[in-house]
């Protein structure tokens, strides 16, 4: 099978340099090319966690593929293999601003806890309804990393970074009508932020934010995970 796709080749020594483990990205390859990368995870031992797995990607994998992926339609991601198990209490917290933006959230959950990050979700907090927010404040300030994915003006991340102290990792998504202009208003509203130290990954990119809580988390020693 590993002939079907010449061009394919993993980077299993990516987690000794990095401490993230290479994921793949499901957007854009045949499904010869995902059927061998699943072959050669298998071979090696290992697992993957599959990005932008949608539907139909999902359904053209043989049926043998289909039965080991625990496949997740929402978030558009595959875990090929066991998750690692989480140890402690959840030190992340997703939030989302409206139910749109639900997609992007669960793909940032999603790799974390693939990678055995525990974590918890707050959805449908956007500042047009401040009140919700306002009722999970206290429980926010008890994390290390917030990821808040916004889309339309985006001003749940500055909201947010003015009330809790965590790291703030804004992702901007590409929901919104007009001059939203898929994602980019959003994304430039998060750079403008008059609250200090909010950063951004690109837009829609639940799976960048997730890795860049991962990252932040094993720099300060707070990341825990068993294989």
């Amino acid at each position: 099978m590993s002939d079907r796709a010449p061009e394919v080749r993993l980077d299993f020594a990516r987690a000794s340099r990095t401490g993230l483990d290479e994921a793949v990205l499901c957007a854009g390859k045949s499904t010869a090319q995902l059927e061998t990368i699943l072959s050669r995870v298998r071979d090696a031992g290992r697992r993957i966690l599959m990005t932008r797995l949608d539907d139909a990607a999902f359904a053209a994998l043989a049926a043998e593929w289909r039965a080991e992926i625990d496949h997740d339609p929402v978030s558009r991601t595959g875990f090929f293999g066991a998750p690692a198990r989480s140890a402690g209490p959840a030190a992340v917290a997703v939030v989302s601003a409206g139910a749109s933006d639900a997609p992007v959230a669960r793909e940032a959950e999603r790799t974390l806890a693939f990678a055995g990050m525990a974590s918890e979700t707050v959805f449908d907090v956007g500042v047009a309804g401040l009140w919700r927010l306002l009722d999970r404040v206290e429980r926010l300030r008890a994390m290390r990393v917030l990821i808040v994915v916004a889309g339309m003006d985006a001003a749940l991340p500055s909201v947010v970074a003015g009330l809790a102290p965590a790291a703030i990792v804004a992702v901007p998504t590409s929901t919104g009508y007009g001059v939203a202009a898929g994602g980019e208003t959003a994304l430039r509203a998060i750079l403008a932020s008059c609250s200090p130290g909010v950063v951004a990954v690109n837009i829609d990119n639940g799976y960048g934010a997730a890795c860049a809580a991962l990252r932040i988390l094993a720099a300060s020693g707070a990341a825990t995970r068993r294989p």
